[in-house]
């Protein structure tokens, strides 16, 4: 009995370990063919197919499968009229812009005249420091009467874009005029206005290098130490650097400080690296040099160095649009490719009509800019002395930019700043105006007052001030 129940387990053990050789063999033949089927070899209509083809395109089939499938599937009911309202009750769309804060929020004065050197705020005289009136042509006699005569001949606008119908021989006269003040070889008006930039620049310049869509490479402010450490980094890095177009973005007045770019060793710099010089004369032109014709005249600077100069004409010549200037073949350029030449309504007629008599003001009434420059002067010597301000911009600046000594280089700076500003309209019958900046200027300059010197400011308006 004992030696049959032995013969009986003998056999169940034996049985067992048969089993598990049986499955641990067929599980190495599997191993087996798994490893082996990539680098398998099968001929199909005479064609050699390897193992490694046969996976891939069953991984392909499976891939096919799965992007076949719907990743939604649609309610196997549609719904009510109540469930379609709750939903729509439920939903919030996301905002399209930041939430206002009380910092962005800003009710700016409303004149209730022409911004001269006086204008009107709340039915009050006050003196004017808060418009690029650099030469005191808002209001001019001449002015006025080129409007008058350019509406009752052309009429308000144009209808229609440069290069269809748009172009009227006021814009043609106009663009030759500047080109010939200038000493450039053509000129483009606008009704709008690899880079290397100031960080600087006002916000315009910013968005324009952004719209570029080039690679921008900002350098220190006013810099040329920093200008030239990041032209050599650059151009040393990148191989492919010199086939690039290449631009040294600057203002010659810098509207956020008031400092006057040095052209002299830009122009070194340039040459040097060989890069093209972009000049924004918005605040100089009709301001620096003897005669107004700008930073180039200011330094001595031949304009045939400069590859492309650009100015508002809202400034000193009092009109309004901007123009760019340079040689011809930069401004036929500009006429085919630049989309604010080619799809915006022309310049209305009386605008140009008014910044040809501007210049023609200019040339003939010399004494105007030396009046400037003596205002200039004179308004720098009576706030230099101001406890807990200083004059950040050039002498030779018709911006007269204030900052703190001390800053703490918070909103509180910017707080103080709008405090003065509001206050010294009903005080002093004074109108200044802060550099506040929007949340996208990515300029980092110090907060401060801008005082917008004119020809047309009196002895009487600077002491007030």
């Amino acid at each position: 009995m004992v030696e049959a129940v032995n013969t009986y387990q003998i056999d169940t053990v034996n049985a067992m370990a048969s089993a598990v050789k049986s499955m641990a063999k067929a599980a190495s033949d599997w191993l087996t063919f798994a490893f082996d089927v990539p680098f398998a070899r099968a001929v199909v209509f005479g064609v050699h197919i390897g193992g490694h083809l046969f996976v891939e395109g069953l991984l392909l089939v499976v891939i096919l499968f799965l992007l076949s499938q719907k990743s939604y599937k649609p309610p196997k009911r549609p719904l009510t009229k109540k469930e379609i309202d709750e939903l729509c009750d439920e939903w919030v769309p996301e905002s399209l812009i930041p939430p206002i804060t009380k910092e962005m929020q800003c009710e700016p004065p409303v004149l209730e005249s022409a911004a001269g050197p006086h204008t009107i705020i709340d039915g009050k005289d006050v003196v004017n420091f808060t418009s690029a009136n650099y030469l005191g042509l808002i209001g001019h006699e001449k002015l006025l009467e080129s409007c008058s005569s350019a509406l009752e001949k052309y009429g308000v606008g144009s209808c229609g874009p440069r290069g269809f119908y748009g172009t009227i021989d006021v814009h043609v006269d106009c663009e030759a005029r500047i080109a010939k003040f200038l000493g450039t070889s053509d000129s483009i008006l606008y009704v709008i206005l690899l880079n290397f930039g100031d960080e600087g620049v006002h916000w315009g310049i910013q968005n324009g290098l952004y719209l570029s869509r080039s690679t921008i490479v900002y350098f220190k402010h006013n810099n040329m130490e920093s200008l030239q450490s990041t032209l050599e980094k650059v151009t040393q890095d990148n191989k492919r650097a010199k086939k690039l177009r290449r631009y040294i973005v600057v203002e010659a007045v810098y509207q956020n400080s008031g400092q006057i770019a040095p052209l002299d060793e830009i122009i070194r710099l340039k040459e040097k690296y060989f890069f093209r010089v972009l000049l924004d004369e918005s605040n100089s032109f009709g301001v620096l040099g003897s005669s107004g014709r700008g930073l180039t005249e200011h330094w001595g600077v031949p304009i045939e160095k400069i590859d492309i100069v650009t100015a508002a004409m809202g400034h000193a010549l009092a009109t309004e649009g901007g123009f760019c200037t340079g040689s011809a073949r930069v401004i036929d350029h500009q006429r085919l490719s630049s989309s604010g030449y080619v799809f915006s309504a022309s310049l209305p007629p009386y605008l140009a009509s008014a910044a040809i008599t501007a210049i023609d003001v200019l040339e003939e009434n010399p004494e105007l800019i030396k009046k400037l420059k003596q205002n200039i002067t004179t308004l720098r010597k009576g706030l230099s002395d101001i406890r807990g301000l200083e004059i950040a911009s050039d002498p030779q600046s018709p911006i007269i930019f204030l900052k703190l000594k001390q800053s703490t280089g918070s909103s509180s700076d910017l707080e103080l700043f709008e405090d003065i500003a509001e206050r010294v309209p009903k005080e002093d019958n004074v109108f200044v105006a802060t550099s506040k900046r929007s949340k996208l200027d990515k300029c980092t300059l110090p907060v401060g007052i801008r005082l917008f010197v004119s020809a047309g400011h009196t002895e009487s308006d600077l002491q007030k001030a």
